[in-house]
């Protein structure tokens, strides 16, 4: 407590330890220091007398509550939040390796932490809590073993990464890719590139920036920063190179640096979040040839390119989240999977302002170009999709406003020996459809089976 009051710059009046952190009393454990956030919704003041029933040892507010237990009290929940994390940052002093990229910050973060746990302890930040309010509280649940700690950083806006890397002082950067998800708040894609590249700014000159070199304007950061810098991809140039590479369903394997490597994961963006990973273990001494049976333990997350079998019909549930980018690459995929036919079931495509009807049409024009057997559009502009996909010579597409309407189609269309692509943004809830789809086939077969 008398750390926490240090760090605030408020008079330490209480005595006891924090054993977690919590913004949400619903999921409060006791022992959890409580910080009462200001949303568009709801107020976490509201809520400081429920988390001190469930247990907290304490709580910052802005203003006198009425509840029995320590209150810090700030002028800015927020502030103090962030206050608290740059100071554990400090106080904690390993390294934090600091991720972005518009597609496949999640799964590289994972990869990177997967492959220097090899090497020592590791921290993370947990799911995509990537924002203003979650890197804090990502850093501030580091263990306090951890040597380094993998953080991954997200933006809506301008200025964002810069202020998030004030925070989380990163020594070494990495940027996955450059494309058009949250270009809602930019005039253009060089916006996007600008508001990536503060990552790599942000670097000391001792740091590392670990690039993909198969993007072109990833690649172009390389002169923002004074920092050491280490590329990756599959393209001729780059420092770290996959080669020999066979993509199957089950499996891709490849080499690198003559070492013969297999993984579970799909697809050459997942190829490519593998060479981050390779690449930013290499910078704290890993060996490439000792790194073969951590890649080959990977495992696709919960509803990231998750493999899934069934009544004899393979699904990728991609659900989690989606922009032009990440569908371009799940297509790709799906178009690679040996099928009886292939099933495109995509929701719209959110956060792309007045470029959606564009970028919505360009992922039709790709399904019709892949040659996918059907299409399934799912809520608002995916019905630019649907409209591109037949103008361009799909075989067959169709829109629906709602997820369960979408699941129910897909359960009348596919037979065994069919694959199918669920995919979408968080806020159109696609897994919705494959709940669906999985649910009304399971009790169609009891019903048949009872007849």
């Amino acid at each position: 407590m008398e750390q926490i009051a240090s760090a605030l710059g408020v008079e330490a009046r209480f005595a006891g330890t924090a054993t977690g952190w919590s913004i949400d009393s619903r999921t409060l454990a006791p022992g959890d220091f409580f910080i009462a956030l200001r949303g568009p919704n709801h107020d976490g003041h509201d809520h400081v007398a429920k988390a001190f029933a469930s247990g907290a040892s304490g709580a910052i507010v802005d203003h006198a509550v009425d509840a029995a237990g320590p209150l810090f009290v700030v002028s800015n929940t927020l502030n103090a939040l962030q206050t608290m994390a740059a100071w554990a940052r400090t106080h904690w002093g390993g390294d934090v390796v600091g991720i972005t990229g518009s597609a496949g910050k999640t799964t590289t973060k994972d990869v990177v932490a997967a492959l220097l746990s090899t090497l020592f302890p590791v921290g993370k930040t947990v799911g995509n809590f990537n924002n203003n309010v979650g890197l804090p509280l990502s850093l501030l649940r580091l263990p306090d073993a951890a040597r380094v700690g993998v953080i991954e950083l997200g933006m809506n806006h301008a200025g964002e990464i810069r202020e998030l890397a004030a925070i989380a002082r990163p020594k070494i950067g990495v940027v996955t890719n450059v494309s058009y998800a949250h270009i809602e708040n930019f005039e253009n894609i060089e916006g996007v590139a600008a508001a990536k590249r503060e990552l790599i700014e942000a670097l000391p000159f001792n740091g590392t920036a670990i690039l993909n070199y198969d993007d072109e304007r990833v690649r172009e950061f390389r002169s923002a920063t004074a920092a050491r810098i280490v590329t990756y991809g599959l393209e001729e140039g780059a420092h770290l190179r996959a080669e020999n590479v066979e993509f199957a369903v089950e499996s891709t394997t490849f080499d690198i640096e003559g070492v013969p490597f297999t993984s579970k994961l799909a697809g050459r963006h997942s190829l490519l979040n593998i060479l981050a990973g390779v690449a930013t273990a290499k910078q704290y001494g890993a060996k490439t040839v000792d790194l073969r049976e951590s890649v080959a333990a990977l495992e696709p997350a919960k509803m990231r390119g998750e493999r899934i079998v069934h009544d004899g019909i393979l699904i990728y549930n991609d659900c989690y989240n989606s922009n032009p980018d990440a569908v371009k690459a799940m297509l790709d995929v799906l178009r690679d999977t040996p099928a009886r036919r292939r099933i495109a079931v995509l929701g719209e495509m959110l956060e792309l302002g007045r470029w959606a009807e564009l970028l919505h049409r360009d992922i039709g024009q790709m399904v019709a170009r892949n040659g996918i057997d059907v299409l399934v559009g799912i809520r608002g502009a995916a019905s630019h999709m649907v409209d591109a996909a037949m103008q361009f010579g799909a075989r067959a597409a169709f829109f629906f406003e709602t997820p369960e309407e979408a699941g129910d189609f897909v359960r009348g269309q596919a037979q065994a020996g069919d694959v199918i692509l669920f995919k979408g943004s968080r806020g159109v809830q696609v897994e919705r459809a494959l709940e669906r789809f999985q649910g009304n086939r399971a009790e169609l077969g009891a019903k048949e089976t009872a007849h």
